[in-house]
């Protein structure tokens, strides 16, 4: 089977695709020095301060400090930009499933992605995208009426 390479998709545009949430409690660091991570979908390059996500599938990414301070907030004791829990905020992405492999960039000049037949393509903003897993978006996604 080929692999699709997707060069910046524009979802909001596209008739297949639609816009979900997530509902998600994560565990988070944030990072020391700059560095990698190898998500299932490829790798996460993070600058110091960047937030080391493990979601509740245990799954591991890394989000920019401005994304993960937009998209999060803190839930215990500790106060937002330390290490624990977070929720994930209501916030809108469009979403598609993809019915053949593909490669995706993060975003211009980030990480390139893999996914496999239906996964799913993210698309947080213009110019901004993600690859999740099927099993872990039916999980943790849920479809905006």
């Amino acid at each position: 089977m080929t692999m699709q390479t997707l060069s910046q998709p524009d979802l909001t545009t596209d008739s297949t695709a639609a816009i979900y949430i997530k509902d998600e409690i994560v565990d988070v660091v944030f990072a020391e020095r700059d560095g990698e991570l190898l998500s299932r979908e490829g790798p996460n390059r993070y600058r110091i301060g960047d937030a080391l996500i493990t979601g509740s599938t245990s799954d591991q990414w890394s989000v920019s400090r401005d994304r993960f301070d937009a998209r999060y907030e803190a839930l215990g004791p500790h106060s937002h930009g330390k290490q624990g829990r977070y929720r994930a905020r209501p916030v809108p992405v469009w979403a598609k499933q993809m019915s053949t492999p593909f490669t995706l960039t993060r975003r211009v000049g980030g990480d390139m992605l893999n996914g496999l037949a239906q996964d799913w393509v993210l698309q947080y903003a213009p110019g901004d995208f993600g690859v999740v897993e099927n099993a872990r978006f039916q999980r943790v996604y849920r479809r905006v009426p």
